[in-house]
């Protein structure tokens, strides 16, 4: 329990939501219900096909399994109570349930922006040093480069959780969002969230900025090696898939740094909201459309469930 000077007097939050206006909410509720199925089957599908297909137990794969596993609890903490409150009058969501909301939120955000690099390196080993990668990138490695994905997300997840959720929180008690995202909820703290900040911009550093510059390099090194690659197929093959990774990682580091990287404004407007929808709902629907079903070994093995 925090000390009694710390003692939270707000039990529950109210979000604003997404818009006030009844009959957007309910094309709202379709969209994001579309969404929300999209990606769970898209991503439990991966998770299926790349457990029964033994042709699919390469390191590559073995990562996108953890990122799909991201993307679900990711979607997963988010959607569902979006869609509750769609249909709703009163939009209210616990301190514990906040909390946890915002726990699970950069454990599995986090460790997604560990994952996408990890794969870009992967990428690299496999474009840039074929001939060395079976012994570069053994099980072993993947194993632990997975699990250093998991374990740096729990902790920058329980650093920024920790420091946001000892603040004091008394009296406001409206976010103007549509989830408990961490900068709409430190705005309502009643202490200086300044040493907050600085922490939670500290952690960006690591956890979005490290990893996008990894990719960042890993592709332009792809891209070189690619460009000397002779034949004009192999080429295009390499440029299509490094294309639409991109796509991703753009999308999603772009977000996430958009939301976790600005000095902390007191307002929350509705294009913060917006870009939250990104990488909150969108990315983990489409991760699984780019890395996978764009591939011919997903796309023989999906075939070979249908056919069983």
């Amino acid at each position: 329990p925090m000390g009694e000077e710390n003692q939270s007097s707000v039990t529950e939050f109210v979000l604003l939501g997404l818009s006030q206006d009844p009959e957007t909410q309910v094309l709202l509720f379709f969209l994001f219900l579309s969404i929300y199925l999209l990606t769970v089957l898209g991503n439990l599908l991966i998770f299926t096909l790349l457990h029964i297909d033994s042709r699919l137990h390469t390191p590559m794969y073995f990562f996108l399994r953890n990122l799909s596993f991201a993307d679900l609890c990711f979607s997963t903490t988010t959607v569902p109570q979006v869609l509750v409150h769609l249909l709703v009058k009163r939009k209210t969501i616990s301190f514990a349930g906040c909390s946890t909301q915002i726990l699970v939120l950069l454990l599995a955000g986090c460790t997604e922006c560990a994952l996408l690099a990890v794969m870009s390196y992967d990428r690299y080993v496999a474009v840039c040093k074929p001939l060395h990668y079976s012994s570069i990138m053994t099980h072993w490695v993947c194993v632990q480069l997975a699990a250093g994905s998991w374990v740096s997300g729990a902790f920058v997840s329980l650093v920024d959780t920790t420091f946001t959720l000892r603040l004091p929180y008394r009296g406001k008690n409206i976010v103007n969002h549509f989830f408990c995202e961490l900068p709409a909820v430190l705005k309502l703290a009643s202490a200086d969230t300044y040493s907050t900040e600085m922490i939670i911009f500290a952690m960006g550093v690591v956890m979005l900025l490290a990893p996008v510059s990894l990719i960042l390099i890993s592709y332009w090194n792809i891209i070189s090696t690619v460009i000397r690659i002779q034949s004009g197929e192999g080429r295009l093959k390499v440029f299509s898939t490094s294309g639409s990774h991109l796509i991703v990682v753009g999308l999603f580091y772009g977000s996430g740094i958009f939301a976790y990287m600005r000095p902390n404004s007191k307002v929350m407007n509705e294009r913060d909201k917006m870009i939250s929808v990104f990488y909150s709902a969108l990315t983990p629907m489409l991760n699984p459309i780019i890395y996978s079903f764009r591939n011919k070994d997903v796309k023989e093995a999906f075939k070979k469930l249908i056919a069983k």
